[in-house]
């Protein structure tokens, strides 16, 4: 049996085979380790971006209520462990190390993806815990993923924008057929999908397929009220609750945790959750690297006032780490800048991958930006700073520099903030993984 390291280290050598879309190596493999799969319940998560919030939302709400639950998420920030959980607890190094060597002696000669491994481990570590729902987020699209080996309870669909336009077509239609694929005949589909082209197609597929389909701000709805609260209209009445309050920074993060919450409406009489839970588990979500506000002081955690005020120690720094890389998640980041942060000055290290809408995602942060810091994390596909500083505006230019490290931006940012200036990483998850772990340590400890 392999040991931990090995296992890490035999998974990220398969990064070195190319993104396959396909099922059929996915479910020949299943096959060959008895379709751990088959004996489990399961919620399916697809979209564009809010995956990792609604499918974390809903494994909090369910651990709240009593429930084992799994969550196998993608990509990780610095630890692979962090794409395995239930309830609470990661995966441990020799559950890990176990699985995967099972999943290396039942390959023998073939060859099988990274992201196919790594749905493997899951599966089989869930049905080894005999969980009492797994919930699975789509790594990328959705019809052809490894994770659509599945029937799950109930599909969601967060939403629909443009991202991996080489793999999933270069039209919102193209994209949405693509997510679209993991409804289900018959399996009821929560959305929170935008008055365009991707409705209308998922609206198509659900028909075809005789699958329910329950829109946010059709069939439910999310209310903001007073003091932050919001209040949470069902598709059943008698499922609505008034005066939820979210953790999770920034406005969209309402939209979806009603998303996660008529997702457990559906399935509320399989695996029905109380009021409380609901609302304790809101109270409690943590998803790191997405809109993660905090500060430090001499290097370590201190509490975040809500204003900046007089007499803050000249040590602390404030910090939001998110992971937005693609147009639509930059945008939901600009607007959180905007309407729920208050600073002096705003400081960007930014860095993101060269095969991304670049100067989409950069020109619509940068002019926030007083400063900005460029780097490049450990990525053959980072773009250099200098690529980053040619695409700002030519004005915008004299406030950019570069660092060739993140550890060395990082030290930059500190070096020119203040008490009152908010130091934002964002652009990649790379940056974001690099940036947390040098910050506050390891998400999985």
């Amino acid at each position: 049996m392999m040991n931990y390291q090995e296992a890490w280290g035999f998974l990220d050598n398969l990064q070195f085979f190319k993104i396959k879309l396909g099922l059929e190596s996915m479910s020949q493999f299943l096959d060959s380790v008895g379709n751990p799969h088959r004996g489990l319940r399961f919620v399916h998560v697809a979209g564009t971006n809010g995956k990792g919030s609604v499918s974390t939302t809903m494994r909090t709400i369910l651990t709240k209520a009593g429930y084992k639950v799994g969550l196998y998420t993608s990509p990780h920030l610095s630890c692979v462990r962090e794409r395995f959980r239930i309830g609470e607890r990661f995966i441990s190094e020799e559950a890990f190390a176990r699985q995967a060597s099972v999943i290396r002696e039942a390959l023998g000669e073939r060859q099988i993806t990274y992201f196919e491994f790594a749905t493997a481990l899951a599966l089989l570590w869930f049905a080894e815990e005999q969980v009492d729902v797994a919930i699975l987020e789509v790594g990328m699209g959705g019809r052809l993923d490894a994770t659509n080996v599945i029937t799950p309870l109930v599909s969601v669909i967060t939403n629909v924008s443009m991202d991996h336009e080489q793999y999933l077509g270069n039209t919102l239609a193209a994209v949405a057929f693509e997510k679209a694929g993991v409804i289900k005949p018959g399996v009821p589909v929560v959305a929170g999908l935008a008055p365009d082209e991707s409705l209308a197609v998922v609206e198509q597929v659900c028909q075809e397929r005789k699958a329910p389909l329950f829109l946010l701000g059709r069939e439910f709805d999310a209310v903001r009220g007073p003091k932050g609260s919001w209040e949470y209209r069902g598709i059943d009445h008698s499922h609505s609750l008034a005066g939820l309050h979210c953790r999770l920074t920034g406005g969209y993060q309402i939209g979806n945790a009603a998303l996660a919450l008529a997702a457990l409406e559906t399935i509320s009489e399989t695996l029905p959750v109380s009021g409380e839970a609901i609302r304790q588990g809101l109270l409690s979500v943590s998803w790191p690297g997405r809109l993660e506000y905090f500060c430090l002081a001499d290097g370590k955690p201190v509490e975040c006032l809500a204003e900046v005020a007089a007499g803050q120690p000249a040590s602390l720094r404030r910090y939001l780490l998110d992971g937005a890389h693609n147009p639509a998640g930059v945008e939901s980041l600009r607007d959180a800048l905007v309407s729920e942060f208050r600073y002096d000055r705003l400081i960007l290290v930014w860095a993101c991958m060269g095969d991304k809408d670049v100067a989409a995602t950069l020109t619509a942060i940068a002019p926030l930006a007083d400063r900005i810091i460029f780097t490049r994390p450990e990525s053959e596909r980072s773009a250099t700073p200098e690529q980053l500083t040619a695409i700002l505006a030519e004005e915008e230019r004299s406030k950019a520099q570069g660092a060739a490290t993140v550890n060395e931006a990082l030290a930059l940012a500190a070096d020119m903030a203040h008490s009152g200036d908010l130091i934002c990483v964002a652009g990649s998850l790379y940056l974001v993984g690099a940036a947390r772990k040098i910050l506050l340590g390891e998400v999985a400890s």
